[in-house]
């Protein structure tokens, strides 16, 4: 692994810990912990005043290049920033679809009018956007994607018919963007189109998925001949450029995304050790085992970020979902049997729920969402290990 940290780093490190420390106080002290997944619906207008905050103090697309009004920071400072963003508590991102995937992909395949359209409102924090990706027979499988976009013969414009599911945050955006299907009649990943949408238009309807628990975090989101602001690249280069913004999904987040396990680890082994639940062999055992989980997917992920960026990641980047998804399901499972009966208390009604009870609950969905762990042992078995590909019905 070559990613190291050298003494420019680790004094960029005492900056970004010291302007947190220094920030994360008054009206904002109280998100600390807060708005992560599971607990999206919470404290909406004072997040979006978060995010003005960062990029006041410049912490908004620092990863981006300088000509596009980031930092340009490097991959180790980047991993610095998720790290020590999350060691804080600092609340979940609303700006984290814009600033690390919408972004990034009008970066790398957008026109310089895109560019110069989009990505400010990004860098300022009032401009928030959702990924249009997923379908009620789109889930796992994105190539199935159904939604159509039209081309207006007279005026050229895109209108996008169709429904998109699990939206996240699509009640608090102004942008979307949309796959859909350019060419009629295509199948699987040609003839798709990747769309830049404006939210506030008749023409969509948001539809709120309310949860067993009464919130509301993800939604429905429906297109009657809504007009496409822009498209990216050109059509029939859809799939392309998805798969591409799925990369950066996964890039240097990942290591935000431990710490925040890292936390959750911490928080159940206090609970442990002051109910006496560290007492039993069996639950030492596996908050051991979690240890261990959490260091082999930090050095994982290390490893991914310190391959050659020209080539992409190695097939060793196929495993992770799956790792951190069943790993994180069992600690939920931990945390539970840590804290017994208790468990099975709420603090009030209807769903007052403590944080380990909102970990158990939303850790049953990280096995489904973003590929269902049975979908992530197919893809690593037939594009890590050369294997048959699974038969399919007809």
């Amino acid at each position: 692994m070559k990613l190291t940290f050298n003494a420019a780093d680790e004094r960029f490190r005492e900056d970004i810990a010291s302007w947190l420390q220094a920030h994360l106080v008054g009206e904002f002290e109280h998100l600390k912990f807060r708005g992560g997944p599971g607990d999206e619906h919470m404290f909406p207008e004072e997040r979006k005043r978060w995010e003005q905050e960062l990029a006041a103090g410049g912490w908004v697309g620092i990863g981006w290049p300088e000509a596009c009004g980031g930092r340009g920071a490097s991959i180790e400072q980047q991993v610095i920033f998720a790290e020590e963003y999350a060691r804080a508590g600092a609340p979940g991102r609303i700006g984290h679809i814009g600033e690390g995937l919408a972004g990034p992909t009008i970066i790398a395949f957008g026109t310089p009018e895109q560019k110069a359209k989009y990505l400010p409102g990004i860098l300022n924090g009032t401009e928030f956007w959702c990924q249009g990706y997923s379908e009620p027979s789109a889930g796992s499988d994105l190539a199935n994607v159904r939604t159509r976009a039209v081309r207006d013969p007279d005026s050229g414009r895109w209108r996008i018919t169709g429904q998109k599911i699990w939206t996240s945050l699509a009640h608090e955006s102004q942008w979307c963007f949309v796959l859909a299907r350019t060419e009629p009649g295509s199948v699987a990943h040609r003839g798709l189109g990747f769309f830049l949408v404006r939210m506030a238009q008749p023409e969509i309807t948001v539809r709120p998925i309310e949860q067993l628990t009464g919130t509301s975090e993800f939604n429905e989101v429906f297109f009657d001949d809504a007009l496409a602001e822009d498209l990216v690249g050109e059509p029939g280069d859809g799939w392309r450029i998805a798969m591409t913004l799925l990369g950066f999904e996964r890039g240097v987040s990942t290591l935000g995304q431990q710490m925040q396990f890292q936390n959750e680890l911490d928080e159940i082994i206090r609970i442990a050790r002051s109910n006496g639940a560290a007492s039993d062999p069996a639950i030492r055992q596996r908050i051991a085992e979690a240890h261990t989980g959490l260091r082999l997917m930090r050095y994982n992920a290390l490893r991914m970020l310190s391959g050659d960026e020209r080539s992409g990641p190695d097939s060793s980047a196929l495993v992770y979902k799956l790792h951190w998804a069943s790993w994180h399901r069992n600690l939920g499972a931990l945390a539970m049997d840590v804290l017994g009966p208790e468990a099975e208390l709420l603090d009030g009604a209807p769903y007052e729920l403590t944080r380990l009870q909102s970990l158990f609950l939303f850790t049953r969905s990280d096995t489904i969402y973003g590929g269902t762990n049975q979908i992530q042992r197919n893809i690593i078995a037939e594009r890590g290990l050369g294997m048959p590909k699974e038969a399919k019905g007809r």
